[in-house]
């Protein structure tokens, strides 16, 4: 008798310890997947700089999961998708990540959500993939975009032209999901408001003449031309080849256009008051206070695709935080939950009041740096599209495209 209450009193003794004891700290690593090289490399170092900036935050403000860290690593899969594949079997496979910010061209991160992703049951959201072939993607819940459509992009592009009278274009995309969803939506868009397209041609990447395809597109007779492709790629040789040929006095393009690379070896004058569009930070508090965090954190606010990267790594560390664990399971769930109504609002860089407000059993709603983040049953949102104009070599906010 004495002996079995020895052990009672051992036991609840060590309960009584167990439940004083503070909890574990658990470390967390993310993967970061996309285009550091290819077509669209002189967009990356800023959609890497506003991720970074969201986890800097976290560390800074007493970390995840009990004061553990949270770490990115980053992985170039090159905008491809068999570079996507291989970076994502490496991420998910070998470093074990717990989630993924990428990736940004829409070919990789399909590549990576198939090939590795979505069989490993980790989360992607990317900052940058538009291409409507993410939306029907079977991905079980697990493939999330920070941006918007270019079901919502092309339809805003065509509003764009056709409010400013250009009624016929000649129309050429670069042969990939990006270039092909953008170019239908586009299409589709501009056909029903009136507009007529007089050619429409896809044309492959990384070719170093396309004078052939140009002749086509200017046999039409338009004095339009629109170019959905990369500044870095087949779009800024083929603005700098129509230019030669002297054949159009106006020129448009999605957000792929934009970079400075697109000035490369030609008079950036000749393309004043060429028309681009691209996702734009929504024009609210949360887009404020992310402007001044970016600002004194060394980080440019309004680079392309950097808010929207900024969201993707927090909601990822809110929905890890959420989910109460670095695993896997559960985080998608997890992630819808922190994202929207009904809870207090969070703004960019509250990750403290967010941690404290979990801690709490209270439900919290992630206002972002790109605005509501209110992802519908395909892990897309609506976001804010922006009209840019090209003068003296710089891209010029002109604002919303309402």
């Amino acid at each position: 008798m004495r002996h079995i209450k020895k052990s009672l009193t051992l036991a609840v003794a060590a309960g009584v310890l167990t439940a004083a004891s503070p909890a574990l700290s658990q470390d967390v690593t993310i993967g970061f997947l996309g285009g550091l090289t290819g077509p669209i490399e002189a967009m990356a170092p800023g959609i890497v700089a506003g991720a970074q900036l969201a986890l800097d935050q976290v560390n800074e403000q007493g970390g995840i999961l009990d004061g553990g860290s949270i770490r990115m690593i980053t992985v170039d899969s090159a905008c491809d998708a068999t570079g996507g594949a291989n970076a994502g079997d490496r991420l998910v496979n070998t470093e074990n990540v717990t989630a993924i910010v990428g990736g940004l061209c829409t070919g990789e991160t399909i590549g990576a959500a198939q090939s590795a992703g979505i069989p490993g049951n980790v989360v992607m959201i990317s900052p940058a993939s538009t291409a409507p072939s993410l939306t029907t993607l079977d991905d079980n819940d697990l493939v999330f975009r920070t941006t918007p459509s270019d079901a919502f992009q092309g339809v805003k592009l065509a509003e764009l032209m056709l409010s400013k009278g250009i009624d016929d274009v000649a129309l050429t995309y670069v042969n990939n999901d990006y270039g092909v969803g953008f170019a239908d939506a586009f299409a589709t868009a501009y056909e029903a408001g009136g507009g007529t397209i007089t050619a429409n041609l896809a044309h492959e990447d990384l070719k170093a003449d396309y004078r052939a395809e140009l002749g086509n597109l200017a046999s039409s007779g338009s004095e339009t031309l629109v170019v959905l492709a990369y500044a870095s790629s087949s779009g800024q040789t083929i603005i700098r080849q129509a230019l030669e040929s002297g054949n159009f006095l106006t020129y448009a393009g999605g957000d792929g256009m934009v970079g400075d690379s697109l000035f490369a070896g030609i008079d950036a004058s000749a393309l004043d008051g060429m028309i681009v569009t691209r996702a734009g930070a929504f024009e609210g508090e949360s887009a404020s206070v992310f402007a001044d965090l970016a600002t004194a954190a060394g980080v440019e606010p309004d680079a392309i695709y950097a808010p929207q990267a900024y969201d993707a790594a927090f909601l990822l560390a809110l929905a890890i935080e959420k989910n109460g664990n670095n695993e896997r399971e559960g985080l998608s769930a997890a992630l819808r939950e922190i994202s929207t109504a009904p809870g207090e609002i969070i703004l960019p860089g509250e990750w403290e009041k967010a941690r404290e407000l979990i801690a709490a059993g209270q439900d919290i709603n992630y206002e972002g740096a790109g605005g509501t983040l209110d992802f519908d049953a395909a892990g897309d949102i609506d976001g804010v599209i922006v009209e840019l104009r090209i003068e003296g070599g710089q891209y010029i906010e002109v604002g919303v495209i309402e």
